[in-house]
């Protein structure tokens, strides 16, 4: 008979646990030392957003993200975590808050990582510019917390993505780990289509959406540092692995992302499909990377090398 899972140990937990299933407080458990989460600002303080009873959505308490602190792999962590099933995690007034708080502390300690667990669709409609603000309130504070010596890493692998102003945020942080469901754009599929057609992009093409925005692409176009697998202990491994990783922010990074961008587009500029640029880096069989298991890929991302870990 299966153990009770309330007596499974929590490293039994995390190898067993989808990253992608888990709610955000189910991650942030399993992801930390055990027993050293303490949130901020939770549920029993009822933070919630001024605007959603105007349209007569239901609130949360929480307004959607988990913030705190805790350890890995004993040593202290700032956490954030995006409830991806609520709202689709998008950002409001006061989700956007608690986040930018959390990484204007770290930027006075200045020695604590930050690990945001981003689950997104961008920004509420119902919040619209509060939501706008708070993304740029977001980018700001990540790039002032790097400044600083803090090291930025996102954790990219729920059911909502990371899109819209999770997107950019994505593009600020130290260094990012994704799962093969963690797909990452500015614009969504759905944005695209409205906007341009069908014809441009088909966003009911699962496929298609998959190996232009997911986490396979995106680990060997150079944009993730790592691929993880899709348990919470993948994560966990690679969160220590990148804060291990992560160098010294300042101008010469970011000079040399620059070099690493206009590298791509000369590149893959006239690529019309991410098998055209798998291709173009050296892959043999492209059409098959979407297939490939979890450990047969990362052996693959391994081989290719494009990520040299510059700023996003």
């Amino acid at each position: 008979m299966t153990a009770p899972l309330q007596h499974v140990a929590p490293a039994e937990r995390a190898r067993s646990t989808s990253f992608n299933e888990a709610s955000a407080r189910t991650r942030l458990d399993l992801l930390l030392d055990a027993g050293s989460l303490v949130e901020f600002i939770g549920p029993e303080q009822r933070e919630v957003s001024p605007h959603l009873e105007i349209f007569g959505l239901p609130e949360q308490f929480d307004d959607g993200i988990v913030v705190g602190h805790g350890r890995l792999g004993g040593a202290p962590v700032f956490v954030a975590a995006q409830e991806g099933r609520f709202m689709g995690g998008a950002f409001g007034e006061v989700h956007g808050a608690k986040l930018t708080g959390l990484l204007r502390a770290a930027r006075e300690i200045g020695s604590i990582p930050v690990l945001m667990l981003l689950d997104t669709g961008g920004v509420r409609l119902q919040e619209a510019n509060a939501g706008e603000l708070a993304i740029a309130e977001i980018m700001r504070a990540v790039m002032e917390a790097r400044s600083a010596g803090v090291k930025v890493i996102g954790l990219i692998g729920g059911r909502s993505g990371c899109y819209g102003g999770g997107g950019l945020i994505a593009g600020c942080c130290s260094a990012l780990a994704v799962s093969e469901a963690g797909r990452i754009a500015v614009s969504g599929p759905e944005v695209i289509e409205t906007n341009r057609g069908v014809e441009e992009f088909d966003s009911r093409d699962r496929a298609l959406v998959w190996r232009t925005m997911g986490g396979k692409h995106r680990r060997l176009l150079g944009a993730a540092d790592v691929f993880a697998d899709d348990t919470v202990q993948d994560f966990r491994e690679a969160a220590l692995e990148l804060i291990g990783l992560i160098g010294p922010f300042g101008l010469d990074r970011l000079r040399a992302e620059q070099g690493r961008l206009a590298d791509r587009l000369r590149r893959f500029g006239t690529c019309q499909d991410a098998v055209d640029i798998w291709t173009v880096e050296g892959v043999a069989h492209a059409e098959t990377v979407p297939e490939l298991p979890a450990d047969q890929f990362i052996a693959l991302a391994s081989r290719i090398g494009r990520s040299n870990r510059d700023a996003r």
